[in-house]
């Protein structure tokens, strides 16, 4: 028997519908939740009676959303037992599964990467988009500095935050890795040296070495950072960068508080180093706390990379560099021996979405709610393993009690999910006590995800005390 979903539930998921017909409002949930997996492929939708009931419409308003998922094939009817999710072409030709270890199906769950399914808001930017299109149509479309219209935006978010920002600081980027490109490609001498956190993320740590850069590090404890230890790697190696994340940090979910960030400003200073700050997942905020100001308030010819991928969605590609006036030419020289723009559509969608805010509520309090779960989870199934309790961000960051992440990844390929350890966020190796979960699927995906590798941690530790395999051969297996 397939599975259902209950009149009930698709309710909660759905919420209010926006402003417009309804009918089109509430293929337009659909579509989103079942795009993102909220609810499932292949689950059988409550009847239009039932639905209808539940929301409060009429039952010709429930056909007609029901008809366009179908039209749109989100939905298919099985000839007396109801309408059944789909995507258009079936789920392997809708989604790149090239993060996923190995190729995989539908039964895998990937926690390799960090991001966040659509918000609803990005369907109603686009559409909004799209209505301001035909006044760009006229021009050639290239704009390698960004749209007048998005860069205002982005600069009054600055300005909110407390660091006074003119339009033109800000260049658009298609993501904050291609930023981070641009100011190497535009700012570094060859050798050059970066120093940077570790654990890190991995793809700017690769980036960064596939530029040329020497890589040095400065590790990242429980608790955060050790500003005399950096200050002390600067005067020895003398970087011309220092690459950060001090909201909260990738993979470990640590802040900089503002006594920190103007410890380390001074000390950048005082070596001639330049601050390569991401702040990608600042206004990832769950708490509702007070964030402390930009690393850049207390660093002014720090270089700061912002994007709208944890925020809103990856497939929005859109980033931006901020930076001291003296460097934007500099920048978009470079720049455009790249590209010559992002997309003027996604541009427009995503000045749309920054005027509501930087991340919508209802995305934060999903978020939360899928972090507290996997708190949850975690403490259940894995109670040896020892983390922080992150206050924001996406991940948490888990210390397991003995070597064996690497092996523990291989072992829970086998059980399809993707989980990725502790070593890959090590520039220079180690780390293998550590493995990083991002709570960015849904919760019942999280819960099947933590039983699977909790099975397959016990099954490891069992191997290991009944057979005699020492840790170091198990993890080669990875």
């Amino acid at each position: 028997m397939k599975e259902a979903i209950s009149a009930r539930r698709v309710r909660e998921l759905v919420g209010e519908l926006p402003a417009g017909p309804a009918y089109s409002g509430l293929a337009d949930r659909l579509t989103l939740l079942i795009g993102d997996r909220r609810i499932p492929l292949n689950v059988r939708l409550p009847s239009e009676r039932a639905l209808a009931a539940a929301l409060g419409l009429s039952r010709t308003t429930v056909t007609r959303a029901y008809d366009t998922l179908r039209d749109n094939g989100y939905a298919h009817a099985a000839q007396g037992s109801g309408t059944f999710t789909a995507v258009p072409g079936g789920h392997e030709r809708a989604h790149d599964r090239v993060l996923v270890a190995g190729g995989a199906g539908d039964d895998w769950i990937d926690l390799g990467c960090a991001a966040d399914s659509a918000p609803a808001e990005v369907m109603a930017a686009y559409a909004a988009a799209l209505a301001d299109l035909p006044a760009y149509l006229g021009r050639h479309g290239y704009f390698p500095s960004g749209l007048p219209v998005l860069q205002e935006a982005i600069a009054a978010g600055y300005a909110a935050r407390g660091l006074p920002t003119d339009p033109g600081q800000i260049v658009i980027t298609p993501g904050a890795l291609t930023a981070a490109g641009v100011v190497v490609r535009a700012l570094a001498r060859h050798p050059g040296r970066v120093l940077l956190e570790s654990p890190t993320y991995p793809n700017a740590s690769e980036m960064l070495r596939a530029s040329g850069l020497q890589l040095h590090e400065c590790p990242l404890d429980g608790n955060g950072w050790d500003i005399a230890g950096i200050a002390d790697t600067l005067a020895r190696v003398r970087p011309d960068f220092v690459y950060l994340i001090p909201d909260f940090q990738n993979p470990t979910g640590a802040v900089m508080p503002a006594a920190q960030r103007r410890q380390l400003a001074q000390a950048l200073r005082s070596h001639g180093t330049r601050a390569i700050v991401d702040e990608t997942h600042h206004a990832l905020a769950l708490d509702g706390q007070a964030m402390p100001p930009p690393f850049a308030v207390f660093d002014p010819e720090a270089v700061t990379l912002g994007s709208m991928s944890k925020t809103h969605w990856g497939g929005l590609r859109i980033g931006w560099i901020r930076a001291p006036r003296t460097l934007v030419g500099t920048l978009v020289q470079a720049r455009m021996s790249l590209d010559l723009g992002v997309p003027v559509v996604e541009q427009l969608a995503a000045a749309h979405l920054l005027r509501l805010g930087p991340v919508p509520p209802r995305q934060i309090e999903r978020l939360r709610t899928q972090r507290d779960a996997l708190i949850g989870l975690v403490k259940t199934h894995l109670p040896s393993w020892r983390f922080n309790p992150p206050a924001g961000g996406l991940t948490l960051w888990c210390e397991l009690p003995h070597r064996g992440a690497a092996a523990l990844a291989a072992a829970v390929a086998a059980s399809r999910v993707a989980l990725t350890p502790g070593p890959v966020f090590s520039p220079g190796g180690g780390l293998d006590t550590f493995v990083r979960l991002p709570w960015t699927r849904p919760e019942a995906e999280l819960r099947d995800a933590v039983e699977r590798i909790a099975a397959a941690w016990h099954r490891l530790e069992a191997d290991g005390q009944q057979t005699g395999v020492s840790r170091t051969r198990a993890r080669a297996v990875f």
